[in-house]
Parts: structure tokens; C-alpha cells; sequence
């Protein structure tokens, strides 16, 4: 039987209408409070968990390491590597203080220690000790003070050792699962070409050498770089020399590693790497057959100098306390610099991972280069040193070709005839109270502007030239010392050279401190035959250059070129000249003054071309007492001059034995090297 609801149609449809509307009410009351717990969700986010989650939000992320490019190297003129960048594999240590325990880690110090470092570093490769491994992983744990905390920072990784052998690097990766944390990178080191003798690299003063950026004379020397902001902690950056002065073209380009980090700054991944761009390459003028030979030589003829066999020669003792040489030979036409040798020299492969102090005792007297600025040999102490005069000498004779130039512009004598007769001696000043006399006290009689030169008489130049000069141009009056000074700087002398390396000096002018000594009559007589201006070997070469030139003061040159990694040209380096005073002096006057470049000099006329030449002695004091320092010039052919030549040795004695065999060396080596080109230039041997 049916029930009466079920069988009523009506009833039944407002039954199920019902239903229908309490199931759409409790849908709509269902996302009603849902839509309240999100909205009140999103308040609390919004209003009250901001700061929390912004918080959590910096803290996982990525953090940047900076990767120091490779330095470019650095060639002589026939390509041969002079400095270099050798790369090598060092260890490193990554933290994840999460999953690292203090057990384990010294375990691993005390393994690595032991058998890796112990059976396969390098020979004569320093190796870390455990406690020295674990000091560098920088875990917050000391072996000494027996205490833990907190690693400086965490995303870094910490160089273990550098330098590692194939051996230990086989090791370390076959048991890469047992040394865990530990990764293997490439790094790089500098490295210096050695000469023959194994102990001193070549052409080690002017290549200069590199140290620790973080250093405060790093910081002093790059402040106004534009650049600086890219230098890292860990590299090294040029101190000295041609590393220093082409520091940008070297450095190349920082590359990066990019790690993800969590909260605590743990590496949590795999780093993103952008390589870093080497460094350019740079092809100097200098030739390293040539350098050798000169730094050969310097070293030879000062030690025989010093030799008591030397004092039997026709100069005596003089020369017995030399110990410091230094030349500069440049390319008349072109201002490329073939050769800057010192002595002494050192390795400076001792600035690599940092000179010890004892090694800088050593040598810290000769580490500049003396050819451009202050440097002597080591003496025993301070007392001791202040008896030797330093590499910036006195002209001494080697001025009078200018001398004699200026006299014959000036008009007061003429490059013809016998113009002069030299007794000897010279007096001058009030009452003729002061005399000068020439080098043991040698009269010449009857002489010519040129002979005045070759036979280097003191007398001529005082009287001829010092005295009309002095008379001419003020006086007892400054406008003297500033007209002589302005005929100086034509030739390079008082000012500096424009090399552009870093540290050069301008050498001296004692004219003005001469004068207040004396008088200024007095200044101009002995700044006419050389004892005035002091100068840098450097400054000589370029002063010979400007002679053999007949005028045209170059720009030395350091460089040929610049190239890519690649091998790609960057950049060609012209000869520049600096200044052309050639039309300011009469074609005759320049050869008045060639022709008397003919002083005697040891080993100049066994050379196979004409040499234009000129000995000096430049007597100076130091608290011993006074010293005579060799100075000699020279350029060849005289018929068509290609290179010019400068030589230094302090107390060397008379420029004609303690530095002019240096210097027919220099040109030996210069001729062999390039194929006889000065023999063919002068056409041989013969009279001029």
C-alpha cells in the first residue's frame, strides 16, 4: 500500500524544493566561511606577518664571488716570455655547517696531511699542517685556543693549498666521496723569465713586478684608479715597472660564481659561472739577447773593478769601490728602448705569495730602478751608505757636446779655426781668486771648438762658454740659471724623459743652490763642463738620441704592441717625438760638435764602425769625502746614427775605463742581434 505523501504529486515536489533550497543554503554558508578564513588569512599576512615573511624572503637567495682574471703577459721584442702567468690548481673548502661535524673535518685535515700532501705534493712544496688545514677551512675551531665559534662567513670557499702536483689532484678527485666538501679550482701564479745565471730574472727593474692589492701601498697606488672598484682582495696588482704603468691592459676583465644560499647563507647548489676575461699581452721594444749581454757585462766589469788585480792599472785604485752599474741603449729614430739594465739585480720571483723580510733586507736598496730614479748596492749600514753616492750622477763631461753647441748658437766662437788656447788651468771671479784646471792638470794649447770636446777641456768650456753665458744673460741674476735650464730641457735634461714609467725622477739642477753657495758666476762655470745638473741614466740615453739626431728629442719606448689572448692586435705604439729643436741650431754647428765626439775610450775603437763617443768623470761628494762616478755616451754609426747608448757606474773612476767597455759591448750585442745592421749603416770603418 502506498503512503499518501509519496502518492500525492504535490507533496511530493515541495518535499524535494525544499531539500533543494537547504542544500543551496548550505553551499552558500559553506563558501561564506570559507571566503572568511581566506580574507581574514590574507589581513594577517597583509597587517601582521609582513615583516616576518619579507625577512625570510632576503634571507634565501644567491651570493656573488668576484674570479680574478688572468693576468696578460709580458714579451720581449723577438716574443721570448719575460713575465708570465702559469696556471695552476689549488684546493678549496666549502662550509655546510648543517651536515658538518668537528670529528669529521679533522679527520679529513689529519688524512689530507697525510696521505695526499706528504706522498704527492711537488718537490721542495711547502704543505700545510692538520692544524694549519683546519685554521684555513675557517670552521670556528682552534687547535691552540681549543674553542669553537662561528665561521666569518659561510658562501666563500677557503683556498686550502695552492700549487697542487697532478698527483694530489688525482687523489683528491678519485676519493672525491670521502672528501667531501672539497673542490679543485684553477688559479693562477706570476712568474718571472731567470736569466742564465738561475739566481736573477731579465730585464727585472723595468718589468717590474706585482704584490697583494690589499697592501697599503697598493691602496695608495690605484686610489684614483677608475678600475680600483673591480680589484679583489685575493690578486695581485703591478707595483713597479711595466706590470704597474700597463696595469688595465694586463688585468683583463673579473669573471663571477654565483651560488644559491639558504637563510643561513649555506651553499644549497650548484654555482652559475661567468668566465673572466685575460688579460692583453704585451710585445716590449727591449731585447732580451741584448739585456743579457748588458746585465752580463755589468756584472763582469764592475767586479773587475773592484778586483785588486785593477789596481794595477794606469788608473790606480780609482774604481775600487764600485758596486752599482746602470745603461740604457735607444733607437735614435724610433725612441724604442733596446735594453735597460742594473746592477745589482735580483730574482723578482721573490714578490710571488709575498717577500719575506729577511730576502727584503737583502736587496731593498737596489729594488728601484736605478736607471730613472734613486738606487745604489746594499752596504753594510746606514754610515756606510752615506759614503756612496746613488745612481743619479753629475753630467760630468758628457755635457760639453751641448756645451759647445750652445756657445756656437750664442756666437761666442766659431766652429772654425783655433778659437782657443788652453794652458791648463782657468781663473775667474773676483780678484781671479778661483781656478779650475782640466783632469790632471793637462794643457792642449792651440784648439778648435771641436777639439775643445775631444780632448774635454775644462778651461774652454769655462771660458768660452760659462763666463759670455753668465755675462750674456743677467749675471748675479736668476734669469741665468732659468736661460741655461731652458737650453737643458731641449735635450731632456732637468725635466722627464716622458717614458711614462712609474717613479721617474727628473734628475737635479744644483744651479740655483750653486749659486747661493758661491755666486752665480761660479754656478755657470762648473754647470758648463757638467758639474750642475745631476741625471737618471735614462735621461742621458735620450740626450745622446737627441745628439745623434741633430735635434729631435724622441719619446722613449717601452712597447711595440699590445694583443688580445688571442692573438689579435689591439694596439701598434709610434715613435713619437717629443720636441724638434734641429732648425734652431746651424747644420754646421751639429757638425762641429759630431766631429769632436772622438774621446779615447777602452774597447770603442775595436768595433767595426764609427762611434761618436764622449767620456765624463763626475766628481761628487759624499760624507767620505769625494768620489768620481763614470759616465759615458755614445751613438753609431756616426755616418747614419740607429742607436745611442748611456752608461753609469758610480765610483767608477774615468767614464773612459770604468763604463765605455760596457757600453762597446752593448753595441756588439745590438749589431748581432740584428744582423750586422750598424756595421752595414756606417759602410765600415774609416775616417771621420
Amino acid at each position: 500500500m502506498k503512503s499518501p505523501i509519496t502518492d500525492d504529486p504535490r507533496k511530493k515536489e515541495l518535499a524535494q524544493k525544499r531539500h533543494f533550497s537547504l542544500r543551496i543554503n548550505l553551499f552558500f554558508f559553506v563558501t561564506f566561511v570559507l571566503f572568511s578564513i581566506l580574507i581574514v588569512r590574507l589581513a594577517m599576512l597583509q597587517f601582521v606577518q609582513t615583516k616576518i615573511h619579507k625577512a625570510a624572503e632576503n634571507r634565501n637567495g644567491t651570493q656573488t664571488i668576484q674570479i680574478a682574471p688572468i693576468r696578460g703577459n709580458i714579451y720581449d721584442s723577438s716574443k721570448s716570455p719575460l713575465a708570465y702567468t702559469i696556471p695552476m690548481q689549488s684546493l678549496f673548502f666549502r662550509i655546510d655547517p648543517s651536515a658538518q661535524k668537528l670529528d669529521d673535518l679533522i679527520a679529513i685535515a689529519d688524512r689530507l696531511k697525510a696521505d695526499v700532501f706528504d706522498k704527492y705534493a711537488k718537490p721542495n712544496s711547502k704543505s700545510p699542517t692538520p692544524e694549519e688545514i683546519i685554521l684555513a677551512m675557517d670552521i670556528g675551531y682552534d687547535y691552540h685556543k681549543v674553542e669553537i665559534k662561528k665561521p666569518s662567513y659561510y658562501w666563500v670557499p677557503r683556498r686550502i693549498k695552492a700549487d697542487l702536483s697532478n698527483d694530489e689532484i688525482a687523489y683528491i678527485l678519485e676519493h672525491r666521496d670521502e672528501f667531501k666538501w672539497l673542490d679543485v679550482t684553477e688559479e693562477s701564479i706570476r712568474t718571472y723569465e731567470l736569466d742564465d745565471d738561475g739566481k736573477t730574472t731579465i730585464a727585472t727593474h723595468l718589468v717590474g713586478y706585482t704584490n697583494s692589492f690589499t697592501s697599503p701601498t697598493a691602496k695608495d697606488i690605484y686610489k684614483d684608479s677608475p678600475m680600483v672598484q673591480e680589484y679583489l682582495s685575493s690578486e695581485n696588482v703591478g707595483f713597479d715597472g711595466i706590470e704597474r704603468m700597463y696595469q688595465d691592459e694586463l688585468r683583463g676583465r673579473n669573471g663571477s660564481k654565483t651560488y644559491p644560499v639558504d637563510a643561513v647563507n649555506k651553499i644549497i647548489g650548484r654555482a652559475e659561472v661567468t668566465a673572466p676575461i685575460k688579460g692583453n699581452n704585451l710585445y716590449l721594444t727591449i731585447n732580451k739577447d741584448i739585456q743579457k749581454a748588458t746585465e752580463r757585462m755589468l756584472e763582469d766589469h764592475i767586479r773587475y773593478l773592484r778586483s785588486p788585480s785593477h789596481a794595477n792599472d794606469l788608473y790606480m785604485s780609482v774604481g775600487m769601490q764600485a758596486a752599482s752599474g746602470f745603461a740604457v741603449a735607444m733607437e735614435v729614430d724610433t725612441g724604442r728602448v733596446v735594453t735597460m739594465a742594473n746592477y745589482p739585480d735580483y730574482d723578482a720571483n721573490a714578490w710571488t705569495g709575498g717577500m719575506s723580510a729577511s730576502t727584503y733586507k737583502e736587496i731593498e736598496t737596489f729594488i728601484p730602478n736605478g736607471s730613472i730614479r734613486t738606487a745604489k748596492a746594499k752596504f753594510p749600514n746606514e754610515k756606510e751608505n752615506a759614503k756612496h753616492p746613488s745612481s743619479i750622477v753629475f753630467m760630468g763631461s758628457t755635457i760639453k757636446p751641448m756645451s759647445v753647441l750652445i756657445g756656437l748658437k750664442e756666437k761666442f766662437f766659431s766652429g772654425y779655426g783655433k778659437v782657443y788656447y788652453d794652458t791648463g788651468s782657468f781663473s775667474f771671479g773676483k780678484g781671479g781668486n778661483s781656478t779650475i784646471t782640466n783632469s790632471g792638470k793637462a794643457a792642449y794649447g792651440d784648439m778648435d771648438a771641436a777639439g775643445a770636446i775631444e780632448h774635454s777641456s775644462n778651461t774652454f768650456m769655462s771660458e768660452k762658454v760659462g763666463i759670455p753665458f753668465w755675462a750674456k744673460y743677467g749675471r748675479e741674476n736668476p734669469a741665468v740659471t732659468a736661460k741655461w735650464a731652458e737650453y737643458m730641457a731641449k735635450f731632456g735634461m732637468g725635466i722627464k724623459t716622458g717614458s711614462g714609467l712609474p717613479g721617474e725622477l727628473a734628475g737635479s739642477n744644483d744651479f740655483t743652490k750653486n749659486a747661493e753657495k758661491d755666486s752665480y758666476q761660479s754656478a755657470m762655470v762648473y754647470a758648463s763642463w757638467g758639474q750642475n745638473e745631476k741625471t737618471t741614466t735614462l735621461q742621458l740615453a735620450q740626450y745622446t738620441a737627441t745628439l745623434a739626431s741633430r735635434g729631435k728629442r724622441m719619446k722613449p719606448l717601452f712597447l711595440d704592441e699590445i694583443r688580445d689572448y688571442q692573438g689579435q692586435l689591439v694596439r701598434k705604439i709610434e715613435p713619437e717625438v717629443l720636441e724638434d729643436s734641429s732648425a734652431e741650431f746651424a747644420k754646421e754647428d751639429w757638425n762641429t760638435i759630431i766631429h769632436g765626439m772622438k774621446s779615447g775610450a777602452e774597447g770603442i775603437e775595436e768595433l767595426p764602425f764609427n762611434v761618436a763617443r764622449k767620456t765624463g768623470t763626475s766628481t761628487q761628494s759624499v760624507s767620505g769625502g769625494s768620489v768620481e762616478n763614470a759616465v759615458f755616451i755614445a751613438f753609431a754609426p756616426v755616418e747614419n746614427p740607429k742607436l745611442a747608448v748611456a752608461v753609469v757606474v758610480p765610483e767608477g773612476g774615468f767614464g773612459r775605463y770604468g763604463a765605455s767597455p760596457i757600453a762597446a759591448k752593448i753595441f756588439q750585442a745590438y749589431d748581432a742581434a740584428n744582423d750586422g745592421i750598424l756595421t752595414k749603416l756606417g759602410g765600415g770603418k774609416r775616417p771621420w
